[in-house]
């Protein structure tokens, strides 16, 4: 499969396209601003205007091996008429990439196993999940960093950080473009993973950390005696991929 279509070239479908392109597959990609669609052919990617809100087809955009949906819309309907048009396209295979915010804070670790949340989210996995035309696999992605994205920049101006004890779930991008080219690679298909650091400083570890690494003012933490955590599991991940995580020191960013 040579073909790859990229619902949403934001902070991680743009870098995902490019690292694609250089291993040789044509790259669609689609971007709800107009000002984009130049930067993305810039890039050499085949770029769609695409808001799935509207109704419109997408059928050329749709002409491709796989599909990687990396947009944060959380509307059922829309993901209901999109799937309908991917039912009668050539794709095959779909990547969702979901979130770790499926899961509710239970102050123990998580698996893939773990029961999920009565979300819009889970809601929309499921209609992928279940969907028998096409194959799916989702990813469910702990926090996001890495370019544009520092965590010491996220709580500004004197904004407090709550649960200081508690543990952070995070993944850099680099992983996350690594990973979904491991599941391309190694054709593996309906199933679901977490995809996390092994590492899981406490928040005030890490933020504190993540800050002084900016020459930033330490930050302020809530004042909260109640212990309130979940800790991201991505065993499963890295062991039917044998994928070893880049950035496994949070305390190193």
């Amino acid at each position: 499969m040579k073909s790859v279509s990229i619902l949403g070239c934001g902070w991680l479908g743009k870098p995902m396209a490019v690292s694609l392109l250089r291993e040789g597959f044509t790259v669609k990609g689609s971007t709800t601003s107009e000002i984009k669609i130049q930067e993305l052919e810039a890039l050499e990617i085949e770029a769609y205007l695409i808001d799935i809100t509207e109704f419109e087809e997408f059928d050329l955009f749709l002409s491709s091996d796989i599909l990687l949906i990396a947009i944060t819309s959380k509307d059922i309907d829309a993901y209901e008429r999109l799937i309908e048009q991917i039912e009668i396209s050539p794709i095959q295979k779909v990547i969702f990439i979901s979130s770790t915010s499926v899961y509710s804070v239970s102050n123990s670790v998580v698996s893939e196993e773990t029961k999920t949340m009565n979300t819009p989210l889970s809601e929309i996995e499921s209609l992928f999940r279940e969907n028998t035309y096409f194959e799916t696999t989702i990813i469910r992605f702990a926090g996001l960093f890495g370019p544009g994205r520092h965590p010491g920049s996220w709580f500004k101006n004197g904004k407090t950080i709550p649960q200081p004890n508690g543990f952070v779930n995070m993944i850099h991008q680099e992983d996350c473009i690594e990973i979904i080219h491991e599941i391309i690679d190694q054709n593996c298909w309906n199933t679901t993973f977490n995809a996390c650091s092994n590492d899981h400083p406490t928040r005030k570890e890490f933020y504190t950390n993540a800050r002084k690494s900016l020459n930033f003012d330490s930050p302020i933490f809530e004042e909260n005696p109640q212990l309130r955590y979940k800790i991201i599991s991505s065993k499963k991940l890295q062991e039917v991929l044998g994928y070893q995580i880049i950035h496994d020191n949070l305390l190193e960013i």
